[in-house]
């Protein structure tokens, strides 16, 4: 059982005094929802009743429709079925895979009025918003993102959880980490790009004492999984799914990472790939990224959705799904990324990281480019812009990723000067250590991104 931030989200829901709701704890496959909402039952219950809607018997799902108008016997039939005994105020139902059975979701709001017992579903994003078109949504029910495990939550995985709050001291103070601490700290970092944070492959990697074999068959078998996802999509666009979610790769690796969605496929069958993009972001299998045409603080009402990054949600999964197991690369590229020697575009890999750790912090992702027409090219390519989030004073904050300890930055230097009065501070996040440079640029480790 892994350390969740979500657990605490689910304390507090449950330690409202009056919540009158239910809660959904969505999010992409095999992130680990059941199993955190049955350890916070265990925990916080005196007894919970656990239906699995993608297993469960018809004579459980006769009584979401039978039985609700009677809701004493409703459960007393339950309660006698999962041989539980429940206790009024301090029993849980969990619905899980409640995209499985609608039904069940739509009888939240009668069993939250009811005011007996609690309530918390689980399920994959994707499916829970395609499963209700023949159901009436409650009003009933809060929601919960919940998202592979966190660069932090990898670390409390490992023991090492140690080193946080100094990185985020460091961090806050401006001041660089020891050197030996940096090199732990990049080290615990590189590991987690290898391997993710799909749970199951991060325990399939400590019980193997961190062995890659084992957590690559789990991470293959996830992909696997995603690919049976798409093939159960009910339209027209299926085949278009299928197609760019084998391509992210080839998209990621490419110099602009960016895609002009027009340039895949012109006129009509543009809109199927639009459609095609929102699909994957919307099961959280990938993390869009929308070009801003100009750069303030409101940054969605500059939003142009027909260039798109599309990032995978996973890191691990990433690397696994781009590195062929027959190729030299497939043998070899967990050695050569954590010796800092991977042969292959590790910028890909590490602009991606960055995507997932700031979509678990609670942004959303915009990048920024400035196309020269008397040079013919892009002069300013940012690539990823966020907000300081102060209402009364918001200001932008644009950041470049590096992967290698030399480069350049004369993208940023001109998107500074030219923006100058709009930007409150500006970031560089490279494998290197902290430092701050003379023109008040900060350049942080990778691994501090979680600070962001």
């Amino acid at each position: 059982m892994f350390k969740r931030k979500i657990y605490n989200e689910l304390l507090k829901w449950k330690n409202e005094s009056d919540k009158g709701k239910a809660v959904l704890v969505e999010g992409a496959r095999r992130i680990g929802k059941s199993t955190i909402v049955e350890e916070f039952a265990k925990n916080n219950y005196k007894s919970y009743i656990l239906i699995d809607f993608s297993k469960v018997n018809d004579l459980i799902k006769d009584a979401f429709y039978n039985l609700l108008i009677h809701l004493d016997e409703f459960f007393m039939f339950l309660s006698s079925e999962f041989s539980t005994k429940l206790y009024p105020r301090e029993s849980l139902f969990i619905f899980d895979e409640v995209q499985s059975f609608p039904r069940a979701r739509e009888a939240i709001k009668h069993l939250v009025k009811d005011g007996r017992y609690d309530y918390i579903e689980t399920g994959s994003l994707i499916s829970i918003k395609e499963n209700v078109k023949d159901i009436l949504i409650p009003s009933e029910e809060s929601k919960l993102t919940m998202y592979p495990m966190d660069f932090e939550e990898f670390t409390w995985a490992l023991g090492e959880e140690l080193m946080l709050p100094h990185i985020r001291k460091c961090f806050e103070d401006k001041t660089p980490l020891l050197e030996g601490i940096h090199r732990k700290a990049m080290l615990v970092f590189k590991q987690y790009m290898l391997v993710g944070g799909m749970p199951k492959a991060v325990s399939e990697f400590l019980s193997s004492r961190k062995q890659f074999a084992e957590c690559e068959i789990e991470k293959r078998e996830i992909l696997n999984t995603y690919r049976d996802d798409i093939y159960k999509i009910d339209r027209s666009y299926k085949s278009k799914v299928l197609s760019v979610f084998d391509q992210l790769p080839s998209f990621l690796s490419q110099h602009e990472k960016r895609i002009r969605i027009s340039s895949i496929s012109p006129g009509n069958f543009a809109i199927k790939y639009e459609e095609t993009f929102f699909w994957l972001s919307d099961s959280m299998m990938c993390n869009e990224c929308f070009l801003c045409t100009n750069p303030n603080v409101e940054l969605s009402l500059n939003e142009k959705r027909n260039y798109i990054k599309c990032y995978m949600g996973d890191t691990g999964l990433l690397i696994t799904h781009a590195l062929d197991e027959n190729s030299v690369e497939g043998t070899n590229y967990h050695k050569q990324l954590l010796n800092g020697k991977l042969s292959i575009n590790k910028g890909m890999f590490f602009e991606n990281v960055v995507a997932q750790m700031l979509v678990a912090n609670g942004h959303k992702l915009y990048f920024y480019t400035h196309y020269n027409a008397k040079k013919h090219r892009n002069d300013i390519e940012i690539d990823f812009l966020l907000t300081n989030g102060d209402k009364i004073t918001q200001r932008l904050i644009p950041i470049e990723i590096k992967s290698a300890n030399s480069y350049k930055t004369e993208s940023l230097n001109r998107f500074i000067k030219t923006f100058r009065k709009r930007i409150e501070k500006a970031y560089i996040i490279h494998p290197k250590n902290l430092s701050i440079r003379e023109d008040g640029i900060i350049c942080i480790p990778v691994y501090m991104t979680f600070c962001l």
